[in-house]
This record gives structure tokens, C-alpha cells and sequence, in this order.
């Protein structure tokens, strides 16, 4: 069965491979189609696209987005959309403002915490403007942790929060935006604790519910930590409500060890490629 991973990151952000590094994975490992879906990114877009292309792997745009709904903070996967569109420009040069703000406080933040951090340190990592993503890389070159999400819950994350710039654009606009742009989206690790993960599973229903109404089209139905009830419930709401199921690894490369692109942890992963063509064919269904 031809395999698919529609969750995967680059060094654009906080994976360890290029994107066209990426693309010659897929080609080895007998991916049949991925998604590259960057942190708030879309800057490793052509470069992935074109490795593919030349490789002969499926591609479909992508973008992990970082959403605000109520008290929580969401992922979700923006998939197969027009880059060029107005709406979605105006989504992304929001979201990228966001994310390049008071990065000078931000590093002095850091630095009052004992890390050895300036702005000429971090400059040499940054791929245009100096942005969160660019400390990261750096922190990352420091060897601090082993695993690059408790660089972010043990310094970056409390100096965003104690400067105020820890916020995101709303599910409210992030969503529509998505759809004018010709994508789908899909609510990423709802288990997590960027997610749903601190609701109960009627709560979570609930939320999906009003997800649903303000423009989600599905969820993650396979992700390499997903309790067997967590999956069965993301089946549930998959089926229940008629969502768009997606799937994929999470892959971050050496920056998050384990998880392989394509098959997950311990080969516990096999999208399949079903889920690529029901979003293109979602798409095509819009379009007519």
C-alpha cells in the first residue's frame, strides 16, 4: 500500500533537514506523497516542490499553524492552498509579524537566564529576518536538550510569555483565510497539550463541534503518539462528522529522535494515500 505523510518539518523552522533534503527522504523511503508543514512558515515551499517534482514524489503545500481558540493554543495543518492569494497573504504577513516582534527583547530575555545569547550569535541562523525560529536553531547548536520542544517549554516559551508576545492569530480568521486560498485544514495532535489534551473527551467533541462550524475539515486520524484511544476517538469524530482525515509524522529529523518520516515511531505509522487524494479531490469538489 503507497504511503503518504502529511505532517512534516524543515530547517525552515525546527526540522533538521532541508526541504529538498526532504523530498529525497521521501524518494528513499518509498513515501509516495508529504506535505511540508513548517511552523508559520511557507519559506521552504518552492524548494520542496521542486526536489519532488524532479524526484518523482507527490507534494502538497503545507503550514502548521499556531492558532488561538478561547483559552487554548491549537496546531493546525493548512493543506494544499494557494500561496499567492490575497487571503492568504494577508493571513501569512500577519502570522510573520507575529513571530519577527521584539525578537531583540527576546534574546535579552534569554540571555538574563543564563544563556549565552545575542543578536550577532543568532544572526548567522537566521534565514531572512531574525525571527523565534532562528533563536531556536541556535539554542539548538548549543546542545542544551536533547529534544528541541523543551527548548521551547524551558526558554523560549516563559520569556514569550512574560514579554506579552506569546499570542497568535484566532481559529476565527485563521480558518476562513485558509479556505478562500483553495486549502482544507486539519486539527493537528488534538491530544496534545497544544491541542485539546487538558478537555475531557466530551469537551473535546464539543470544541471539534465548533471548530467544524467556524471552517475546520478534519484532524489528524494517525499520529505517532496517539494512545489506542486516542486514536479511536479521533476515528470517531472523523466518522461522526464527516471530517477530512489526515495523518502524518511530526518529522523533525535529528531534532526529534524516534520519529522516522513516513513510518512514525517504531514503524507504528502507515498514512495511506487515500488521505492525499481525498484533500485534493476536496479541492476539486470546492473548485467545481
Amino acid at each position: 500500500m503507497k504511503k503518504v505523510d502529511l505532517h512534516v518539518h524543515s530547517y525552515i523552522t525546527d526540522g533538521s533537514y532541508t526541504p529538498a533534503g526532504l523530498a529525497k527522504l521521501a524518494k528513499e523511503r518509498g513515501i509516495a506523497a508529504f506535505a511540508l508543514t513548517d511552523h508559520d512558515s511557507i519559506e521552504g515551499m518552492d524548494e520542496a516542490a521542486a526536489a519532488a517534482e524532479r524526484l518523482g514524489v507527490g507534494f502538497m503545500t503545507g503550514m502548521e499553524m499556531s492558532v488561538d481558540y478561547k483559552e487554548a493554543r491549537l496546531h493546525v495543518l493548512a493543506l494544499d492552498f494557494d500561496a499567492q492569494h490575497p487571503a492568504f497573504q494577508s493571513l501569512y504577513k500577519r502570522i510573520r509579524a507575529m513571530k519577527e516582534a521584539k525578537m531583540a527583547e527576546l534574546i535579552r530575555g534569554i540571555a538574563r537566564r543564563g544563556v549565552p545569547i545575542s543578536e550577532e550569535l543568532v544572526a548567522p541562523y537566521a534565514l531572512t529576518a531574525i525571527d523565534r525560529y532562528a533563536i531556536m536553531r541556535y539554542l539548538v547548536s548549543l546542545k542544551l536538550y536533547d529534544h528541541v520542544q523543551l527548548l521551547w517549554d524551558n526558554v523560549i516559551t516563559p520569556v514569550t510569555t512574560a514579554l506579552g508576545i506569546n499570542y497568535n492569530v484566532t481559529a476565527e480568521e485563521a480558518l476562513p483565510a485558509v479556505h478562500k486560498a483553495g486549502g482544507v485544514t486539519s486539527l493537528a495532535h488534538y491530544h496534545k497539550k497544544i491541542g485539546l489534551g487538558a478537555l475531557s473527551r466530551s469537551a473535546q467533541e464539543k470544541t471539534i463541534v465548533h471548530l467544524l462550524h467556524l471552517g475546520l475539515d478534519g484532524m489528524e486520524r494517525w499520529y505517532p503518539n496517539y494512545t489506542s484511544e486516542d486514536a479511536d476517538f479521533a476515528g470517531q469524530m472523523i466518522l461522526k462528522y464527516k471530517m477530512l482525515p489526515t495523518g502524518g509524522t511530526d518529522f523533525h529529523g535529528a531534532n526529534r529522535p524516534g520519529i522516522e518520516m513516513g513510518t512514525g515511531w517504531k514503524h507504528n505509522m502507515n498514512v495511506p494515500y487515500v488521505f492525499y487524494e481525498n484533500i485534493l479531490q476536496r479541492k476539486s469538489a470546492k473548485i467545481c
